[in-house]
């Protein structure tokens, strides 16, 4: 590949002698390795050391005296950029892969800058620099990195060439410089960017982007994000400004004290990555004005499609270092059932991908630190840790209290919204098992007669309002009063509420005017019903049936349900042997009590 070069490229100069300006360039070459020790198998256009100044002499001595600064500057040596760059990246200074890439551009085009067609494609720069074992991606990236910082190589599509002429980039450096100055353009940047991002809420009911003091987050009792801004980034250090705004904000809204504080957790910067990301918006906006100014700067057609390049190449830098920035999720807890204890500071590193909302609930929902579902199990289980039971006798508590205690209080689950209590307080009523997994539902606690009015166990119910108002009442009181309250059972000598009149018998004065009337008002023990089903909808009607009816009739204490299909098809044309087969196996599958297909 170096005599390729040398024989295709630097041989068409007018003063370079095929054959004695080889030998000499090269003996300068190999002296120069050699007393470095250099160790690599073969000598590759990056291994010219074009730093060396003999080597440097033979190799711009038939070239104008202008490519000595664009050595020094963007090419090879102590000062120079890409040096620069591999110190900056290890993964690249490793390798040395700047520098290699550097040295191997300008051997492939200093020489044809004025040709029609200059400079090396990138295919053609990764053969210049992989050593055998070497991965070649290695130095795409450098050379990526390098034209996006140098002043004097251009690059058209995948050619990059050397020129004495600098390019946009340096104007681009320029305005980058000019922005450091300026960090409210910085910063808005970052925000739009941010903001962009939070569309997407995760499991969040809502977010507060970069508040700029408490009274900017709400006191609702419903789970959200705080995005602190870049002015409060976190750090491992004992003072970080990040925890310092959280606390504040958890503390108060505005000047009032907040109220829930069990709903709240935060999103910082990292301290030490922040810098990157302001380095990498403000090359973008640099790059974003150069492009929309590009009439009144005169930009050749290869200049707009070399900065339109590099624009591009910004925000893809700016849009992958801000989930590498916004990284702390700072949650406040509290370990005691104490509302007076200390709050704890978790801190968690946020990995993985989506938007920042979403990698964030993520990492709170792995943590236990968000629950976005309640079980009636584990709400019974927080009633009776804390415990919540109020009350005389501590056995029940109010619906909306609940609510409240569980948005205020650091030391419950921090739910997403007060819709999972309600949830789960609808699923625990309807428990079979009630009376050891969940717990009961009443209107209202009658203190007088020391009983809950409308006392619900067992069965579905359905609250009008998204907050309910009654209570709920620990399994074991609601039992007592359900079993103190039970009718007793029916007197020898009365009539059986499963009796029917004789037809023709009327009552008479609350009495049948038959003899054998009742002696006591006759209770309702006994429902049954029949109802056509869609044939075509059976599942549809049959669930609402059984939630509207018969979920109404099993939750009654002792109640005994039987529920019987009956099925009667008409068939005209009589059914074939087909359907008469699989259905009288099916049946018999099932254990139909009784079956069969009738002839005419």
């Amino acid at each position: 590949e170096v005599f390729d070069r040398l024989y295709t490229d630097w041989s068409s100069l007018a003063k370079f002698q095929r054959t004695r300006g080889v030998l000499r360039l090269m003996a300068a070459v190999i002296h120069s390795l050699w007393e470095n020790g250099d160790r690599n198998p073969l000598i590759l256009p990056c291994s010219i050391p074009i730093d060396d100044p003999t080597v440097q002499f033979e190799l711009t001595r038939y070239l104008p005296d202008n490519w000595v600064p664009v050595i020094e500057k963007d090419v090879d040596g102590p000062i120079s950029l890409p040096i620069r760059i591999d110190r900056e990246a290890p993964n690249l200074g490793r390798y040395h892969a700047t520098r290699r890439v550097a040295r191997t551009v300008y051997m492939g085009s200093a020489p044809t800058t004025t040709a029609a067609n200059p400079g090396l494609d990138d295919r053609r720069v990764k053969l210049g620099c992989a050593m055998p074992g070497e991965q070649p991606p290695i130095f795409g990236d450098a050379l990526r990195r390098l034209a996006a910082s140098a002043t004097y190589l251009y690059q058209d599509g995948p050619r990059y060439w050397y020129s004495t002429q600098p390019t946009v980039t340096k104007l681009a450096e320029d305005r980058a410089e000019q922005l450091k100055r300026d960090t409210d353009s910085v910063s808005q940047e970052i925000e739009k960017r941010v903001k962009l991002d939070l569309r997407s809420v995760g499991d969040f009911s809502r977010v507060h982007p970069f508040p700029q003091s408490s009274a900017d987050v709400a006191d609702d009792r419903d789970a959200r994000l705080v995005v602190l801004d870049v002015d409060h980034p976190h750090s491992k250090e004992d003072t970080s400004p990040a925890e310092t705004f959280a606390r504040e904000i958890l503390r108060t809204r505005g000047s009032a004290p907040r109220l829930y504080q069990n709903t709240l957790a935060f999103l910082a910067v990292d301290n030490t990555r922040l810098q990157d990301l302001n380095e990498a918006t403000r090359r973008f906006l640099a790059w974003e004005s150069i492009v929309a100014e590009r009439d009144a700067l005169d930009l050749s057609a290869h200049q707009v499609r070399q900065a339109e390049a590099q624009k591009a190449n910004a925000d893809s830098a700016v849009n992958a270092r801000v989930p590498e920035v916004f990284q702390w999720l700072l949650v406040p807890t509290q370990e005691e059932n104490n509302p007076a204890a200390p709050i704890v500071w978790e801190t968690h590193q946020l990995k993985g991908d989506g938007s920042l909302a979403q990698r964030a609930s993520r990492k709170l929902r792995d943590k236990d630190l968000l629950y976005v579902s309640l079980s009636p199990s584990r709400l019974r289980m927080e009633l009776d840790r804390i415990p919540l039971w109020e009350g005389s006798n501590k056995s029940h508590v109010a619906v909306p209290d609940l609510v409240d205690y569980f948005a205020k209080y650091l030391y419950l689950p921090r739910l997403k919204s007060p819709a999972l209590l309600v949830n789960a307080i609808q699923d625990g009523i309807k428990l079979l098992t009630w009376s050891q997994d969940s717990f009961a539902y009443a209107d209202s606690y009658d203190e007088a007669a020391n009983r809950y009015r409308s006392l619900v166990t067992g069965r579905a119910i359905t609250f009008q309002a998204a907050l309910p108002d009654g209570l709920l009442v620990k399994a074991d009181v609601a039992h007592q009063q359900l079993q103190a309250e039970a009718p007793p059972a029916t007197q020898p000598g009365t009539r059986s509420p499963t009796d029917t009149p004789r037809p023709g018998a009327e009552p008479v004065g609350g009495r049948l005017s038959e003899p054998e009337a009742v002696q006591a008002p006759a209770r309702l023990n006994r429902f049954y019903g029949s109802v056509s089903l869609d044939s075509t909808r059976v599942g549809r009607d049959a669930g609402r049936v059984a939630d509207e009816v018969i979920s109404h009739l099993s939750g009654i204490v002792g109640a005994n349900v039987k529920v019987t299909l009956e099925i009667e098809a008409e068939i005209p044309d009589g059914a074939p042997d087909e359907v008469v087969r699989v259905v009288t196996q099916n049946s018999r599958d099932l254990k139909f009590d009784s079956q069969g297909f009738e002839g005419s």
